[in-house]
């Protein structure tokens, strides 16, 4: 904020954000709806762009009157903490504004299908060792190198860009990114025939460390913040992310705490474990709760439940509460706002 107050990010005569002249702001995003139904629900597949969903920092990269600025979804300034990419700016022409994601990026992997970027996204876990830096090192740049994968180009030449169809602005995109030196990379575009071809690319997705698609309607103009178009709108204003399915896994809850804010009063935190190793069988199984019952020690090398983690959310108020009830009638032990469970 006092950045902004003094000039550094505004512009001479200041601006509000998403303003094309508002000196280093950005624009508000646009973010994606989660796809619950089938993809074919969306109409002629034809219609509509597809790239992959990246495991990284969404951000916008700004390139006004000479500088550059980098900025997070959350509307966090980042440029002093990824210098690369204030690198791979400094040639684009003034009054350019690209929305993509910023990864982490290991340029010995195998290039992502429809990309002809050498390399490939890193895990998300090489990318966390830059974030809480403050002191960016040579170590710490050569261990967890970023690279910028571009989605749209949302300001071109000074013009707001926002209203153009996803399909020209994309376009666009690719002729900047060719145009540019360093070269910029887009996001790759996947090619397939139909909602089945593409839903065989999105199983492979954690072949390459991703979480899925990106669907963006050709027609659709960049919007601001989740919204999306209706069924039979003339305009399209939308962008679904058509994720993999997530993994899933039987624990057993051990300790319950109790929420914040409304739900101070219910038993929402949950602590959850797995067998130290499969059972024999079920009765070796029931020996192990009824031993936690009786409070009696485990035995070395004996079968065990050992705590793996922690979940707070995912469930309604009712389901909440059905759970609350079932914690309440079989505690065990409490230790402060905490219970253990049996």
């Amino acid at each position: 904020w006092a950045r902004i107050v003094h000039g550094e990010v505004g512009g001479e005569e200041g601006g509000e954000p998403g303003g094309a002249t508002s000196g280093g702001l950005p624009y508000p995003f646009f973010l994606a709806q989660p796809l619950a139904d089938a993809p074919a629900s969306l109409g002629e597949r034809g219609d509509w762009l597809v790239e992959w969903k990246f495991d990284g920092i969404r951000g916008q990269i700004v390139k006004r009157q000479g500088q550059v600025w980098v900025w997070s979804r959350g509307e966090e300034l980042m440029t002093d903490r990824f210098p690369e990419l204030v690198a791979l700016a400094s040639g684009w022409p003034d009054g350019t504004v690209i929305d993509g994601e910023i990864v982490a990026w290991d340029a010995t992997a195998p290039s992502l299908p429809g990309s002809s970027a050498q390399g490939a996204p890193a895990p998300f876990s090489v990318l966390q060792q830059r974030i809480g830096r403050k002191t960016l090192t040579p170590k710490v740049l050569a261990a967890a190198p970023v690279h910028f994968l571009a989605y749209d180009l949302i300001e071109r030449d000074g013009i707001d860009a926002r209203a153009w169809p996803q399909g020209e602005r994309r376009a666009a995109l690719e002729a900047l990114a060719d145009a540019v030196r360093p070269r910029l990379d887009c996001s790759p575009l996947l090619q397939a025939n139909d909602w089945a071809a593409l839903a065989a690319w999105r199983e492979r997705s954690r072949e390459w460390g991703l979480e899925g698609l990106m669907l963006k309607h050709r027609l659709g103009r960049y919007g601001t913040g989740r919204v999306k178009s209706r069924p039979g709108d003339a305009e399209p204003l939308a962008w679904w992310k058509w994720k993999v399915d997530p993994f899933t896994i039987d624990g057993v809850l051990i300790y319950a705490q109790a929420g914040h804010g409304r739900r101070a009063s219910v038993y929402t935190d949950y602590t959850f474990a797995v067998w130290s190793r499969p059972p024999r069988d079920a009765e070796e199984a029931q020996a192990v709760v009824q031993a936690i019952g009786e409070r009696r020690p485990v035995q070395p090398g004996a079968l065990q439940l050992v705590a793996f983690t922690k979940a707070y959310s995912g469930l309604s108020d009712e389901e909440f509460l059905a759970v609350d009830a079932v914690i309440r009638r079989t505690t065990l032990e409490k230790f402060g706002p905490v219970r253990s469970v049996l």
